[in-house]
This record gives C-alpha cells, sequence and structure tokens, in this order.
C-alpha cells in the first residue's frame, strides 16, 4: 500500500528542469520505457552536473580506500561505476530498471557486476557486504525511503560511509518552485510554495509537450530524510549544499541571476555512517 500523499496531479512539463534525477523502486516499467531518452541525456560519462559536482563530491565524501568494494545504487546506465572502476576501485551496480542495467554491460567493462533488482526488496544482494555505498541523483524517485535505508545498513560494514546526493528539496520541488525577479530590488529570488508536505509528481517523459510517457517524483521535506536514516541505524556525520557553477551570460539581470544561484544551491549532500549493531 502506498502511502498517504498529495493528489496525484497531471504529469507535469518539467522543460526548464535540466538535471537528470532517477532510480524509483516502485513501477520498474517507468524507467524501463524512459531509458532510451535518458541513456541519451546522461551519455556514457554522464551530465555537465554529474562530471564537474556530483561525481568527483561523491568520490571525495566516500573517502575509499583501493582495498574497498562499492556499490552504486540505483546505478542507472553506469556511469558512476565506471567513474570509480577509472580510478582503479572495485564497484557494483544495481538499479530496478533492465533496460538500463542492460545499456551499463554495453558501456561498461567487464570487471563491472550490475543487478536488476528493487532497492528496496529485502532479499536483493543478499549475502553481499560493502565497504562504501553511494546513491546519486536518485533517491527523490524512490517511493519508499525506509527500506531502502535498512538496505544500506545490511549492505554496508559497521563504520562504513552512505553518500546520499539529490536536487536540494528546500529549493528545487518541481511545479512547486519557481525563479523570480523584483524589479525594484534588481534581485533575482527563489519562490517555494510547498516544502513540509511529502508530495508525488508525475513528471513527464521525455519532458516535452506530446509526451506521455511519466516518472515520478517525490519531493520530501529534510526530517523525512533524517528520521528515516536514523531509524534504519545510519547517522549523518556531513552535509554539503552545491551550487551550480553556471554563470549567465552578459545582460541587466546577469548579476542577479549569479547571485542566487550561488545563494540556492542546486544539490544537497548527507553522508551517513553504518552504526554497529545493538547488542
Amino acid at each position: 500500500m502506498k502511502p498517504d500523499r498529495t493528489k496525484r496531479r497531471k504529469p507535469a512539463d518539467q522543460r526548464g528542469e535540466r538535471t537528470p534525477v532517477r532510480g524509483k523502486n516502485a513501477g520498474d516499467a517507468e524507467w524501463d520505457r524512459a531509458a532510451r531518452w535518458y541513456d541519451a541525456l546522461v551519455g556514457a560519462q554522464g551530465s555537465d552536473y554529474q562530471q564537474s559536482l556530483i561525481l568527483p563530491g561523491a568520490l571525495r565524501l566516500l573517502e575509499p580506500e583501493k582495498s574497498f568494494r562499492l556499490l552504486d545504487l540505483a546505478c542507472g546506465q553506469g556511469v558512476f561505476c565506471r567513474y570509480l572502476a577509472g580510478r582503479g576501485y572495485r564497484v557494483e551496480g544495481l538499479d530496478i530498471s533492465s533496460a538500463l542495467v542492460a545499456s551499463a554491460k554495453k558501456r561498461s567493462p567487464a570487471s563491472i557486476a550490475f543487478h536488476v533488482a528493487d532497492a528496496a526488496d529485502p532479499q536483493a544482494l543478499k549475502g553481499k557486504a560493502f565497504d562504501g555505498i553511494a546513491c546519486l541523483l536518485a533517491v527523490q524517485n524512490m517511493e519508499r525511503l525506509l527500506p531502502v535505508f535498512q538496505n544500506v545498513k545490511r549492505w554496508l560494514k559497521p563504520g562504513r560511509r552512505f553518500v546520499l546526493i539529490m536536487t536540494h528539496p528546500c529549493f528545487r520541488i518541481p511545479r512547486q518552485s519557481h525563479w523570480g525577479y523584483d524589479e525594484d530590488k534588481k534581485t533575482q529570488f527563489r519562490r517555494v510554495d510547498l516544502y513540509a508536505s511529502e508530495t508525488e509528481i508525475p513528471i513527464l517523459t521525455p519532458p516535452k509537450k506530446g509526451a506521455r510517457g511519466f516518472t515520478t517524483t517525490y519531493h520530501r521535506p529534510l526530517q523525512s530524510y533524517f528520521n528515516a536514516l536514523a531509524e534504519a541505524g545510519l547517522a549523518v556525520d556531513c552535509l554539503e549544499e552545491w551550487a551550480s557553477e553556471k554563470t549567465s551570460e552578459p545582460g541587466k539581470r546577469a548579476k542577479a541571476e549569479n547571485r542566487a544561484r550561488r545563494e540556492f544551491p542546486l544539490f544537497l549532500a548527507l553522508r551517513a555512517v553504518r552504526l554497529p549493531d545493538k547488542q
């Protein structure tokens, strides 16, 4: 049974959002249908944001040793897996979409093991243990947080790190947050119409008029993430907020736009440590 959510709404046309996000743990058909579009969008090396911010930031927060075994949770077409493997790390990937995993296998060396499984399934990766786990730009497409985080704890060795990166839930809420400009103050601002309520938002995929498919985004306030991590036995030891590195073309609003990008972070990164089991 699905948890109580706001009423399902008509899929949003999110052409203004250019940050690819994915990784649902229910309804794998959504991402199988979107796989070809998403694969072409992200490519073999990842989007600009992934290459400049997400991938190096995740590696820095993981702080892995070369002997570590790592897991890319909701790996998609394997961008982070290849990034890690190319730097000498042992890594495996898991994703619910068989189509995206098939793409990952085609693009990746045979040394990377990929698994098709639901991140919330208690039987997934049974018997596996990892020294570090990362979930990049995917958790906001996962319907159930707690069973996913419980699996992370089960897969993660005691004292090891889990890195979770998402679009910032305080400022980047599909259809509920927007840019505005104050002509009198010459200031660009971020308008947020909804934050505290957990909300289910279907997004047209691909994001264009006439598209029939959609994927689902789940907005949650910060307390939902922190509480679920704590209940699963994962203690947050680091929080970082990453701003867009893009700059505006010269113009009368460029200064205000660049300032707003710095003041309203695009991404939120959390790192949690697996606590030892209670005796």
